[in-house]
C-alpha cells in the first residue's frame, strides 16, 4: 500500500510528463479499439452475407464443389425430399435450423432475341419463400438489410437476373436499371439523324413499341441441356435485376423457381437438386448441427457420395479477408504497442535520472532493491491502467458518435450503402484484451528503468547532483 501511495505521489509530482504519457497511451488504445471495431464489423457483415446467401451448411455430392461448375446437373442429389424430411423431423435439428431448402444450379444460354443478343449463364433454382427467410437472418443485429427477392409471389415462369446479365441482354430500360450504359454503336446510332423514310417507319411503329413496353416484364429465352442430353428451351419473364456485388457473378447469374428449372431439366423423371442449404438459428450452433447431420448423411451416402460443407469451406474469399483483417489488427497493435513501450520507457528513464538522489536516500534508510523496482514498476503500471482505461472510454464515446451519424458506405459483399458502424461496445473481449495488453506493455517498459534504479550504488546516488 505504501508503494502504491508513493507511486501516485511521484506521478502527480510531474503532472505534465505523466499527462503526456497518459494521453499517448490513451490515443494508442483508442486507435486500436476503433480499428478493431471497424474491421470486426466488416467481418460480421461478410459473415452475415455469406450465411444469408448460402446458409451455414450445404449438403452436396462430394465432387460438386470441385467439378460442379462444368456440368452442375451431373452431380444432382437423389431422394432429396427424404433427406430434407429426415433433417426437419430430427428432434435436435428442428430447434437448431432456421431454414432447410433445396437449390438446383444449372448452366445454359440466355438470349434476348428481340435485341439479337445472348450470353452463357449460370442459373440457380430455389424456393423464393425460403430464400427471403434466409435473407432476413441477422444474428449480429447489423443495421444493414439484404434485398427481398422479387420471385416470391411471382409466376412460376418468372426470373431474376444479375444487373450485368441485364446490361448484356439490353434489358436496362425495360427493368429501369440506373447507371446502365448502352453499347457504343447503339449510342452512336441514337445520336445520328435518321433518314426520312426510316424516320417515317419509326413513327408508324412507335405505338406498337409503346404498347409492347407496357405489356409486362421483358422476356428472355433460356436454353439448357436436360438430363437425357437434349436441348430444352423455355421463355422467362424477368421481374427484377439484382446486383450481386461481384462483377463476375453479376454477369452470369439467372435465378428462377426451383420447380420450373426441374421440369425443364428432368421432365417426367425424378427431380434432383445440387445442394440442400441449411441455415441455423445461430452461428455458434455449427458444430452441434454437423454432429447431428453426420448419421443422416451416412444413411443416404450408401447409394450416393454426399459431403457436408460449411460456409467457410464454400467461401475461401471470406476466410482470407477475415484473416487479413485479423493480421492487420495484430500489426496495428504491435506498432502502437511499440510506441507505448518507448513512451513509457522514456518517461521512466527520465524519472530515474531526476530521482537518483531520492533513490539513494531510500536505499540508505533501508529500502531493498526489490522495493525500488516495485516502486518504478508500479508507476509504469498506473500509467498503463490510466491510459488504457481512458483510451477504452474515448473509443466507446467516439464509436457511439460515429454510429449515430449514419455515414453511408459500401462494405465488401454489399451493393447498396449501409450506415458506417464501429462495433466497440459489442466487443468486450477486444476491449479487455487490448486493455490488458497495453497494461502489460507499460509494465514491461517500466521494468528496465526500475532495474537500473535498483542497481544504483547508494553512495554514488547520494552524491549525484
Amino acid at each position: 500500500m505504501m508503494t502504491l501511495s508513493l507511486a501516485v505521489r511521484n506521478l502527480l509530482r510531474n503532472r505534465r510528463r505523466s499527462l503526456a504519457t497518459l494521453l499517448a497511451m490513451a490515443i494508442g488504445s483508442t486507435s486500436i479499439l476503433l480499428f478493431g471495431g471497424f474491421s470486426g464489423n466488416i467481418n460480421l457483415e461478410m459473415h452475415t452475407r455469406n450465411v444469408q446467401r448460402g446458409g451455414h451448411l450445404q449438403i452436396q455430392h462430394k465432387d460438386f464443389y470441385l467439378y460442379g461448375n462444368g456440368n452442375p446437373t451431373a452431380y444432382g442429389i437423389n431422394d432429396y425430399t427424404k433427406i430434407l424430411a429426415d433433417i426437419k423431423n430430427d428432434a435436435v435439428l428442428k430447434d437448431l435450423i432456421a431454414v432447410a431448402t433445396p437449390t438446383l444450379q444449372f448452366g445454359g444460354i440466355a438470349g434476348n432475341y428481340a435485341a439479337s443478343v445472348s450470353r452463357t449463364v449460370i442459373g440457380s433454382g430455389f424456393i423464393p419463400e425460403d430464400i427471403n427467410k434466409m435473407r432476413s437472418w441477422n444474428d449480429f443485429n447489423l443495421r444493414s438489410k439484404a434485398p427481398v427477392s422479387g420471385l416470391e409471389g411471382a409466376a412460376t415462369d418468372s426470373a431474376i437476373v444479375g444487373t450485368g446479365v441485364a446490361r448484356v441482354l439490353q434489358l436496362c430500360d425495360a427493368l429501369k436499371i440506373e447507371n446502365c450504359p448502352k453499347p457504343e454503336e447503339e449510342a452512336k446510332l441514337e445520336g445520328d439523324a435518321l433518314p426520312d423514310d426510316i424516320a417515317q417507319l419509326s413513327v408508324q411503329e412507335a405505338p406498337v413499341a409503346a404498347k409492347s413496353s407496357n405489356a409486362g416484364p421483358p422476356t428472355i429465352d433460356i436454353l439448357v441441356v436436360n438430363s437425357r442430353g437434349s436441348a430444352n428451351v423455355t421463355s422467362l419473364k424477368v421481374v427484377q435485376a439484382e446486383d450481386q456485388g461481384i462483377k463476375e457473378l453479376d454477369e452470369i447469374l439467372v435465378m428462377m423457381h426451383l420447380q420450373q428449372i426441374q421440369s425443364l431439366i428432368y421432365g417426367r423423371s425424378a427431380p434432383k437438386v445440387t445442394a440442400i442449404v441449411i441455415q441455423l438459428q445461430h452461428s455458434d450452433q455449427l458444430d452441434a448441427a454437423k454432429a447431428r447431420l453426420a448419421p443422416i448423411l451416412a444413411k443416404y451416402s450408401a447409394s450416393q457420395p454426399l459431403a457436408l460443407l460449411d460456409f467457410r469451406e464454400l467461401s475461401p474469399f471470406f476466410v482470407q479477408t477475415e484473416q487479413m483483417f485479423d493480421l492487420i489488427f495484430g500489426f496495428v497493435f504491435l506498432l502502437i504497442g511499440g510506441i507505448v513501450l518507448f513512451t513509457v520507457s522514456n518517461t521512466m528513464n527520465t524519472a530515474v535520472v531526476e530521482r537518483t538522489v531520492e533513490v539513494g536516500t531510500l536505499r540508505a534508510i533501508g529500502l531493498r532493491r526489490s522495493g525500488i523496482r516495485a516502486l518504478f514498476v508500479t508507476e509504469g503500471a498506473l500509467l498503463g491502467v490510466g491510459g488504457a482505461v481512458l483510451g477504452a472510454v474515448l473509443a466507446l464515446v467516439i464509436s457511439i458518435a460515429l454510429n449515430h451519424m449514419d455515414l453511408p458506405w459500401i462494405p465488401p459483399g454489399d451493393v447498396k450503402p449501409v450506415p458506417f458502424t464501429v462495433r466497440v461496445w459489442d466487443e468486450p473481449l477486444m476491449i479487455v484484451g487490448t486493455t490488458i495488453g497495453l497494461i502489460f506493455i507499460a509494465v514491461l517498459s517500466a521494468w528496465w528503468p526500475a532495474y537500473r534504479a535498483a542497481q544504483l550504488d547508494v553512495v554514488e546516488a547520494l552524491r549525484h547532483a
